[in-house]
C-alpha cells in the first residue's frame, strides 16, 4: 500500500512540474505573439501611408527591362 501512495504521489509530482513547464511556454509564446501583433499593426500602417505606385527612392525604381 505504501509503495503504491508513493508511486502516485511521484506522478502528481511529475504532473505538476510538467504543467508548470508548460504554462511557461504558454506564456511565453502568449508574450510573442503579443509582439508579433504588435509588429504588423505598425508594419500596416506603415503600408497605408506609402503612396501607391510611386517609388520612394530613385533607387527603389525597377529598371524597365525587368
Amino acid at each position: 500500500m505504501d509503495l503504491r501512495l508513493e508511486k502516485l504521489e511521484l506522478k502528481v509530482m511529475s504532473a505538476e512540474d510538467q504543467l508548470d513547464e508548460l504554462n511557461r511556454i504558454v506564456w511565453r509564446q502568449q508574450q510573442e505573439i503579443d509582439l508579433l501583433r504588435q509588429h504588423v499593426r505598425l508594419l500596416a500602417e506603415q503600408l497605408k501611408s506609402v503612396q501607391p505606385g510611386t517609388p520612394l527612392r530613385p533607387e527603389d525604381e525597377i529598371p524597365p527591362h525587368w
